[in-house]
């Protein structure tokens, strides 16, 4: 697929060579060998209360589930009992001190199945108002909850119990930053796993952590994943995309339904249930893509019970939202859920938001074994007069010292008020999920995505230390459709004593793209970033669409089967066969422009739990990335660059138990480069040399006290160029542009007591410095930005409130954003959300 890059690409790779490159860090061996002590050392601690705020939905209508729970410690009957189940469980270690369960088998609804684990054991079960159950002495009358059980004359309380009475309240300790270790997560050709029972680096972000934060952006919904990261601050156009362990990820999924999100902003959280950044995952969960992994947007459906939720926003200056969320049953197994939002106003950078998106989701239920379900989202967003776009690849390096300007923040002197990059998207799908019995389910999706692209948005080259500037006006149309088709069969089976989880698919995306005939850019003004900047652009733009000018399409299957070898070890192995063809659309009968060929991509992993709450893992996957044939930018155009296949190779450990949770990853990425060579004063695009990716990811948190939850992620990395040819070999051992060796987070919550429902939160995220080319001649500096905010539940008007705020960039610190294509970002400013929502 062509990208819509100005014309001037990045310069020739040349520069003073980097001498010393580390080799893996002694340190990052040293920190994962402890991990994965602590990991094994960790079956012989107690289980902790299973507390959380936002507790899995239930299962409705008395559904049965299959049950293999073993005899044992209680403990770890209920642990075994609460995932199968997919419910929550709460409740003091103390009680279950030295209990025994008999264990469960075969098909149980989810109350007497608990019912059972808790025969002989003098407790009993109590539904939570959210959602999940607590455990009490059957002996003490609940007062502030329901009990679901009538316990048999066996659960009757012992007279030798003597245990004090115990109060599990689900919201009195803020949740874990890493609660989704416990939960499930589309995993792609792994079809749904537990994230505890993935052996990748999975980070899951839901939409209340998402309302609570305000956030708008990628980079404000992972703002606690280190390895996550945008350049692209909020309320601006997320031109060149996201990236993942310093690699660039250009691969976005809706419900799996493959969109291209760059270049034309942020996907609307108002509609998103849930978003995954996916690590290192692109080849066998998801066909053809860069290397880095993915993003996953799972968008909201209809709740079990009917809901409606209202929320008001403002963000500084006068930045105004509205969002309506309504969740209806309709009766006859018909559910729908409806979102309606918009975003009016002057954005703190100075840019004009205009913005509106609609999203409804149907469910039906057909008996006790079908289900369909579909959903259709349209937006509309257009950002005026927002900030240059600079480049840094024509800077004055030598010239400069090797620095870049100051940072200014008065955003109106850089930018052209009448300006804008409109965006419309639009994304329909439905799909049927037979479940054919107990042990095996098939689901069929067909869906559709368009992004639509209208450009008349202001680029600049930063010239020097001074700020000068060279402008540009770029005017372009495109229309990027992609159409999804996809079988998929998951299901169990035992040979002798090994159990198989097993996953299959066959499936089929096209993807077309429409470009305007007309592409314009142009120096049409020059400036400097600390003056006012007074062009204004008079020309015309023509958005009118020539025929299809790209057709690419990717027939896949795919297999993989989890084998639980016995309660402690699953081992993993998968493989995806791709068929990727791009037919020949430049008109010449006489050259063939044609591109096709097959790939197959494995994956491969073994997992050890040491209890249920761990796993230590190991696993090794391919990415693979199309190849393409040489634009017209270059001297080569028309040559040929093929398929290429990057490797991943990862250990690491997840712990999950609600008071200490981590998950460490040690992590080494190879992928071929791709880069621009000038010969006799032409360019070439050239494939040329290897790039790796290595390091150390950590994430972990800790229920420091009842009321306070500290947590901190970070990312080690080491990158290299090597094995490249002579035209290159200037940049022989160099380090990839934007990839800085350290980034931390440090993010705290805390539940103020004695104030009901307030809490506190915030984080310091740390940026190290990044090279802004292969050349390793310019580098970004490195910063931290603080964030803090708070939500506050209240009672107006008989109804119940949250009131949510969040401060970003705290101490207003001022710094530059790089990333993709020598592109570089004034940082985003000090500004302030509010937002008032109520739930009925």
């Amino acid at each position: 697929m062509s990208q819509p890059r100005p014309a001037h690409s990045p310069q020739t790779l040349v520069g003073p060579r980097h001498g010393c490159h580390p080799r893996p860090s002694t340190l990052a061996l040293a920190l994962q060998g402890a991990l994965l002590t602590l990991a094994v050392g960790s079956a012989m601690l107690p289980q902790v209360a299973h507390a959380q705020s936002a507790p899995t939905a239930l299962p409705t209508g008395g559904e049965v589930v299959a049950f293999n729970v073993p005899a044992g410690p209680l403990a770890a009957a209920l642990d075994r009992f609460a995932r199968t189940a997919k419910v929550n469980l709460s409740y003091d270690a103390a009680l279950l001190e030295g209990q025994t369960s008999g264990g469960l088998s075969g098909s149980h609804t989810i109350a007497a199945g608990l019912s059972a684990l808790l025969v002989n054991s003098g407790l009993e079960a109590l539904a939570q108002p959210g959602g999940g159950y607590s455990l009490r002495q059957a002996a003490v009358a609940a007062t502030s909850v329901t009990s679901v059980t009538n316990p048999p004359a066996a659960m009757r309380p012992r007279p030798e119990a003597t245990l004090p009475t115990v109060t599990v309240t689900a919201t009195a300790a803020p949740s874990s930053p890493l609660v989704y270790l416990s939960k499930h997560a589309a995993t792609g050709a792994l079809g749904h796993k537990s994230v505890l029972d993935t052996p990748f680096s999975v980070t899951v972000v839901g939409s209340e952590e998402i309302a609570e934060r305000g956030a708008k952006s990628v980079g404000q919904i992972f703002v606690n994943d280190a390895s996550v990261y945008t350049p692209t601050s909020s309320s601006t156009t997320d031109w060149w995309g996201t990236q993942i362990r310093g690699l660039p990820v250009r691969n976005s999924y809706i419900d799996d339904i493959p969109m291209l999100l760059y270049w034309g902003g942020d996907f609307p959280t108002e509609v998103v249930d849930s978003v995954t950044a996916l690590k290192g995952l692109s080849g066998f969960m998801y066909g053809f893509g860069e290397p880095g992994g993915a993003l996953s947007y799972q968008l909201k459906r209809p709740k079990p019970d009917n809901e409606t939720t209202v929320e008001l926003g403002y963000r500084n200056p006068s930045l105004l939202s509205a969002h309506v969320d309504v969740s209806r049953q309709l009766g006859n197994e018909l559910a729908v859920r409806a979102n309606v939002a918009t975003e009016q106003g002057t954005a703190y950078n100075e840019s004009r938001i205009h913005r509106t998106v609609a999203a409804l989701a149907l469910d039906k239920q057909f008996g006790a074994s079908v289900k369909w379900f579909t959903t259709l989202l349209q937006e509309d967003s257009k950002n005026t007069a927002e900030p240059l776009q600079f480049y840094l690849s024509d800077y004055d390096v030598l010239g400069s010292g090797g620095k870049l300007p100051a940072v200014t923040y008065r955003y109106g002197d850089f930018n052209v008020d009448n300006a804008y990059y409109r965006t419309k998207t639009l994304l329909a799908s439905t799909g049927l999920k037979w479940k054919i019995d107990d042990q095996w389910d098939l689901t069929y999706q067909l869906g559709f995505s368009r992004k639509d692209h209208q450009s008349n948005k202001a680029f600049a080259d930063l010239l020097n230390q001074q700020g000068d500037y060279t402008g540009y006006a770029y005017n372009f149309a495109g229309r990027l459709d992609t159409a999804f088709t996809q079988a998929m069969l998951q299901g169990k089976l035992n040979t002798g004593a090994v159990k198989h989880e097993v996953v299959a698919g066959l499936g089929l995306q096209r993807s077309k793209d429409a470009w305007g005939g007309e592409w314009y850019w142009s120096n049409d003004f020059n400036g400097n970033i600390h003056q006012p900047q007074t062009f204004r652009t008079t020309r015309t733009p023509d958005f009118t669409l020539t025929p299809v000018s790209a057709d690419n399409r990717q027939l896949y299957a795919f297999a993989s089967d989890t084998l639980h070898i016995n309660d402690q070890w699953q081992a993993i192995a998968g493989l995806r066969f791709t068929d990727y063809k791009l037919k020949d659309l430049d008109g010449d009968p006489t050259v063939d422009s044609a591109y096709a060929t097959r790939k197959t991509s494995p994956t491969l992993a073994l997992i050890y739990k040491p209890n249920a709450l761990t796993s230590v893992y190991g696993s090794y996957v391919e990415g693979l990335e199309p190849g393409q044939r040489v634009d017209a930018l270059y001297a080569n155009a028309g040559e040929v660059l093929g398929a290429t296949v990057s490797k991943q190779h990862e250990i690491g450990v997840k712990h999950a138990s609600g008071g200490v949770d981590y998950a460490a990853a040690l992590f080494r990425i190879e992928k071929a480069n791709q880069m621009d060579v000038l010969r006799s004063g032409a360019r070439y695009l050239t494939q040329d040399g290897l790039v790796t990716y290595q390091g150390l990811e950590l994430s972990a948190a800790h229920q420091f006290t009842k009321h306070l939850n500290l947590g901190l992620s970070g990312i080690y990395l080491e990158g290299a160029i090597n094995r490249v040819s002579a035209d290159n070999a200037a940049v022989e051992g160099n380090d990839p542009a934007y990839a800085p060796e350290w980034q931390f987070v440090v993010h705290a919550q805390y539940q103020v007591p004695g104030v009901k429902g307030l809490k506190l939160h915030g984080n310091a995220r740390y940026f190290g410095q990044s090279y802004t080319s292969e050349a390793n001649n310019l580098t970004v500096p490195d910063r931290t930005v603080v964030g803090v905010g708070f939500t506050h539940d209240l009672k107006m008007g008989g109804h119940d409130w949250t009131l949510i705020g969040n401060v970003y960039n705290l101490f207003n610190a001022k710094y530059w954003a790089g990333g993709g294509w020598s592109s570089g970002n004034a940082g985003e400013a000090r500004n302030v959300s509010l937002a008032l929502r109520s739930q009925f």
